[in-house]
């Protein structure tokens, strides 16, 4: 839903509803994204107070974080430090090294820095983003301050190098550490495998045989499932989507074999849950042509041949396991597709399946969020005992896997 003010948000996410966050900011270049990081954190929910050092007020007043947040930051000791008294977590970005050094070693010379010790004697989960030139960030001192400052109960994210310096992680990448860190403490949290993506089966060198994926909602699983907490490792087929946030660990793999390969291999580890949303290949090349089949030769015959059913190859080494398939068909009634869902569930052993029509998904793709009627969904939900739940848009699929993961 739409802000009807000024200084309000619209919901992109629950992944920090009912958290109060104490957002920091010191005296780096980069504090000047710091409106964008206090508007995401309340994107997802959070309450935010602000704690600035005098330095950050020589990078960016208080002003902006006032309307960013609708509290006044907190600079000196005569402000309204009340705020500081009870919060779930910290985040400090950008994080200088002069703050990471007064904050590993005890100094108190800021209402930032002693909060910051009010949150590490607590055992409140903080989360610093250093910004800092790369003549600094390869000082062997920085290094021990960084190591002290993690054995001392904090995390530590850099960005990458660009242009002489670390940079920071974008805003987006920042609130979404900052959610995983606080969620991978509360219960039920799992380890997840996402399938996405498309498959390839080549026909020569340079060209193949291939469905159509984006592999976008797969993306949205794995992303609302780390924010969410739990440890999330994606086996990406080809796609045309790129995942919103920096994801833990991707796996690349476009062959159907390959992909099947990762998993099987996965599939030694404990892992909770499966969520199988890739688009593999029914049917593969037979038989593959080294090199490239000249242009102009006139027709080209290519056989076929059934491809594995990666559900059923996995199905004796995920016993025990939430395993969640995705199903497209075409040209179906709901009560058929319901009955198809049922059957891959029983025949792979799924726990449920999502299952899509391809027409429906095309009717979506055509018209604004704001015009979806009320009998359009987006998928529907359906388990092994034909039970089904019609899911209105992407964000009630992601909420809905999650729901199952944590319950089984």
């Amino acid at each position: 839903m739409a802000s009807t003010s000024d200084t309000g948000v619209e919901l992109a996410g629950t992944s920090l509803v009912g958290q109060r966050v104490l957002f920091g900011i010191s005296g780096g270049i980069a504090a000047v994204d710091s409106v964008r990081i206090a508007r995401e954190l309340r994107r997802h929910g959070a309450d935010v107070a602000v704690c600035m050092t005098h330095s950050a007020l020589r990078i960016i007043n208080s002003l902006p974080l006032k309307w960013a947040t609708g509290i006044e930051p907190i600079v000196d000791w005569e402000g309204d430090m009340t705020q500081l008294e009870e919060f779930d977590a910290v985040l400090v970005a950008p994080a200088t090294r002069n703050l990471l050094a007064s904050h590993a070693h005890g100094i108190l010379s800021s209402p930032l820095l002693m909060a910051l010790t009010a949150a590490r004697g607590k055992g409140i989960p903080t989360l610093f983003i250093p910004s800092m030139h790369s003549s600094l960030s390869e000082d062997p001192v920085t290094d021990e301050l960084v190591e002290l400052v993690r054995s001392q109960g904090a995390n530590v994210v850099w960005g990458d190098e660009e242009e002489g310096r670390m940079k920071t992680p974008s805003h987006v990448d920042i609130v979404s550490e900052m959610a995983h860190l606080i969620n991978a403490k509360k219960p039920l949290r799992k380890s997840v495998v996402v399938t996405l993506g498309a498959t390839r089966s080549a026909i020569d060198d340079v060209r193949f045989v291939q469905n159509t994926s984006s592999g976008q909602t797969g993306w949205a699983v794995a992303t609302h499932l780390h924010r969410m907490g739990h440890d999330v490792t994606v086996v990406s087929g080809a796609t045309s989507s790129q995942p919103e946030i920096k994801l833990p660990l991707v796996i690349n793999s476009e062959s159907p074999d390959e992909m099947l390969a990762e998993l099987l291999a996965l599939a030694n580890d404990d892992i909770d849950a499966w969520v199988h949303s890739a688009a593999v290949l029914d049917y593969i090349v037979k038989n593959p042509i080294e090199g490239k089949v000249a242009s102009l030769q006139g027709s080209l015959e290519v056989e076929l041949i059934e491809g594995k059913k990666h559900i059923s190859e996995l199905r004796e080494k995920t016993t025990g396991a939430c395993r969640i398939g995705f199903k497209l068909e075409s040209g179906v009634k709901i009560q058929d597709l319901v009955h198809r869902a049922v059957a891959q569930i029983k025949n792979a052993g799924m726990t449920a399946v999502i299952a899509n029509r391809l027409e429906d998904l095309k009717k979506l793709k055509a018209i604004s969020s704001a015009d979806i009627p009320s009998d359009l969904h987006r998928a529907h939900l359906v388990d092994a005992n034909s039970e089904h739940w019609a899911l209105k848009d992407e964000r009630a699929v992601v909420e809905a896997i999650e729901v199952l993961i944590q319950r089984h």
